[in-house]
């Protein structure tokens, strides 16, 4: 027996995802081009693939350093936000009833309406105080402005876990430590890979704590070193797309396994 098809929700679908890849067709075809024929129609596929794009993006922005740089910080960000902001999560979760710790909870959540411009002269004076204005100092940053969003998303979660689980692992003699990474941090893995996945785009994308903190050219991250492309008067779009195509690549695949963890964490929480 054949299902009817819902063509209203299919057709809306389709132009739904026209518009997301019509933007990734034009930054392809673009990083493609020669600047002639750009200028002849912007729509249209290039006459021959030109590679040299490729080539010389990675020559002006010394690509594989800066990507290199931009792993390390996004690599690293992820694993102390999932590790840290989980704990703090968890300590915050479990003691609600606490006026200290309720209070915690609306103070980490407030920071969420704090616009990072307000604070980012304080900030930048602070690091290069401290000597943070470097990779180090950008991870941590990372980290603590992170814990607004993932506080809220993490407790939430974490008071739906029974505590009768937890209350069986201290009969047998397990540490609050050992609970914490024995019986919740499993159970939280369709919030990691949310938290994980948020965290990876933020810290790979991200142009603006990179270029207040970071003074060193050899520490820059590939959002900062793309911005060769661009002159007070002009920008070469072919390298620039070029560029920026190579920089998309890894969060496209990350994407693509990461939504696997996504669907199947989903699956377990939804039948935990």
């Amino acid at each position: 027996m054949s299902r009817k098809v819902n063509w209203p929700l299919t057709i809306l679908l389709i132009i739904f995802s026209l518009f997301i890849l019509f933007p990734l067709y034009l930054t392809v075809v673009t990083a493609l081009k020669t600047p002639e024929e750009m200028g002849q129609s912007l729509l249209a596929l290039p006459e021959s693939f030109h590679w040299q794009n490729f080539k010389e993006a990675i020559r002006l922005t010394n690509f594989f350093h800066a990507f290199r740089n931009s792993a390390l910080v996004t690599v690293f960000t992820v694993a102390f936000t999932l590790l840290t902001n989980s704990m703090v999560a968890y300590a915050i979760a479990r003691n609600m009833h606490r006026k200290f710790f309720k209070m915690l909870y609306y103070y980490f959540v407030s920071a969420m309406f704090v616009p990072f411009p307000i604070i980012m002269l304080p900030v930048v004076k602070e690091t290069s105080f401290l000597g943070l204005n470097n990779m180090a100092g950008l991870i941590f940053l990372y980290i603590v402005y992170g814990l607004a969003f993932n506080i809220f998303i993490y407790v939430g979660y974490i008071r739906s876990i029974p505590y009768s689980l937890e209350e069986a692992a201290y009969v047998d003699g397990a540490s609050t430590w050992k609970v914490f990474w024995k019986v919740i941090f499993p159970l939280l893995a369709p919030i990691n890979a949310t938290v994980g996945i948020l965290t990876c785009l933020w810290a790979w994308n991200d142009f603006l704590l990179p270029l207040v903190i970071l003074n060193n050219r050899d520490s820059m991250t590939l959002p900062l070193v793309q911005y060769v492309f661009q002159s007070q008067f002009t920008t070469n779009y072919n390298l620039a797309f070029a560029s920026y195509l190579m920089a998309l690549s890894p969060m496209i695949i990350v994407y693509l396994f990461a939504q696997k963890w996504i669907i199947s964490g989903v699956t377990r929480g939804a039948v935990k």
